[in-house]
């Protein structure tokens, strides 16, 4: 399982870390660590050019520190300070290893092979002072080809909320973090301002409180997948109802029913327009008609019948999905009729999300992590905001976000697949929160099995699940 932690609790975790370790030595994890990751993107030190972007605090004493390292490898290191109170004994170690200091935001004559956000860290505002953008345009315009390494995180984003500042901040193509993830390094948008995420062991896990955003990784999936024994039988293994697709989109109801007809259920049902069910028949002999389920996958690709379909499904008293149309017609908080309790999962994108929440999508891309959460409280339902990084809330405020999938997954019908793929995952008896947590993750994994770095469609994503859950397991 991979952890992120916001800034109060990373800060409680080194405070009672730092007062068994003589003073400095944290610091001094961190800044070895730094160094080595600069020294493998660059594949040595000898020659190379760095510009360290140095703030005040312990950001910009990492920064220090590793400049320093690097110095003595070899490198020519040159620091930018963008404050008038440097870390002192970093920049008496920078210059001792025979670095260069300097102010002003004046371009080099030169420009870096890799320049060193040390802007600020976990504890900086949003958005950059105007000196810091400047610097950072004159080291590492766009364009130039100059590589970019944040320290902990990229400066000026939202650490604790995975939010953008509509002020200036740094897009980092690598980002060195310390003794934990940061929110910011799994939640967009933020997320993507990130680069690639290196993870530097400081000594900080067994100090550290419950983890605010988790993201499970494939040994976490592995274990969570439902699997048949030697005594099961196609009904023990659970039955998954579809109800989607209308004459309109008959391509959604063939898309949901693939997406759980993946093999990670004993049978699955189709109940919907009659031109669909030919459709499914014919793609899908195994699949059949009306009968008693373990759980409903409902609302992808639905017409105006879609609010009947819904509350027949929730009148069975077994767990669903509720996606796309069916989305239109859900009460807040979800509940059968009577008040009763409905274990759910709501599978919308940014749009349908906004909608649920009465706000504009623009607000919900941008605050993607307080949006699930929200409409998580008020729906009482798991919900999964789909996304490069889609977000999973429960209603108690735990998130999980899944990072397994790739930009070419953003194409038609590979919703519908996911909503299958999550009721198949019901039917088999995982809880709302894993069924979407583990879906996710699947469905990102087999859209990049499938595309291998190419484009794909959503019946190549339906296709690859076995092929990843075949993995898995050996």
């Amino acid at each position: 399982m991979r952890a992120a932690h916001t800034e109060a609790q990373v800060r409680a975790a080194e405070e009672t870390l730092m007062a068994a370790l003589p003073p400095g030595a944290l610091m001094q994890r961190a800044a070895t660590g730094l160094a080595h990751a600069v020294l493998a993107l660059l594949d040595g030190a000898y020659g190379r050019r760095i510009t360290l972007l140095v703030g005040g605090g312990h950001n910009g004493g990492d920064a220090l520190f590793a400049g320093a390292l690097l110095a003595r490898r070899g490198a020519a290191v040159d620091a930018v300070l963008l404050t008038e109170t440097p870390h002192e004994a970093g920049l008496a170690a920078l210059e001792a290893a025979g670095g260069r200091v300097r102010r002003g935001t004046a371009a080099p004559r030169r420009l870096p092979d890799l320049v060193v956000d040390g802007i600020v860290g976990i504890g900086g505002r949003p958005g950059l002072r105007p000196d810091a953008v400047a610097a950072l345009e004159a080291h590492a315009p766009a364009g130039s080809g100059v590589t970019v390494v944040a320290v902990d995180v990229p400066s000026g984003v939202e650490v604790d909320t995975g939010r953008l500042p509509d002020d200036a901040h740094v897009r980092a193509d690598v980002t060195v973090t310390f003794g934990t993830h940061k929110v910011a390094h799994l939640v967009d948008p933020a997320a993507r301002a990130c680069g690639v995420v290196q993870l530097v062991d400081i000594g900080l896990a067994p100090h550290l409180a419950a983890p605010a955003v988790e993201a499970l990784q494939a040994a976490d999936v592995a274990a969570l997948l439902p699997r048949p024994t030697p005594s099961s039988h196609k009904y023990s293994r659970g039955v998954v109802g579809v109800r989607a697709g209308s004459g309109r989109y008959p391509g959604a109801g063939l898309l949901a029913v693939a997406g759980a007809a993946s093999g990670l259920v004993g049978m699955v049902r189709y109940v919907g327009d009659p031109t669909v069910l030919d459709r499914v028949r014919e793609a899908h002999p195994e699949v059949v008609g009306v009968g008693r389920v373990q759980a409903w996958t409902v609302g992808s690709g639905g017409d105006n019948r879609a609010g009947a379909a819904l509350r027949a499904a929730l009148a069975d008293e077994v767990p669903l999905v509720v996606d796309a149309e069916a989305l239109r017609h859900l009460d807040a908080p979800v509940r059968r009729e009577g008040g009763r309790p409905v274990a759910a999962v709501l599978t919308p994108h940014a749009g349908e999300l906004a909608a649920l929440l009465d706000v504009e999508r623009a607000e919900v891309e941008a605050d993607q992590l307080a949006s699930a959460r929200r409409a998580a409280e008020r729906y009482d339902a798991v919900v999964l905001l789909k996304g490069s990084h889609s977000v999973v809330a429960h209603p108690d405020g735990r998130v999980r976000v899944t990072t397994s999938s790739t930009p070419w997954l953003a194409t038609a019908g590979a919703g519908d697949v996911l909503a299958g793929l999550i009721g198949a995952l019901l039917a088999g008896g995982l809880a709302p929160y894993d069924a979407a947590s583990v879906g996710a993750w699947l469905h990102g994994a087999a859209a990049t099995y499938a595309s291998q770095g190419g484009p794909i469609v959503a019946t190549q994503v339906a296709a690859a699940i076995p092929e990843v859950v075949r993995a898995l397991l050996t």
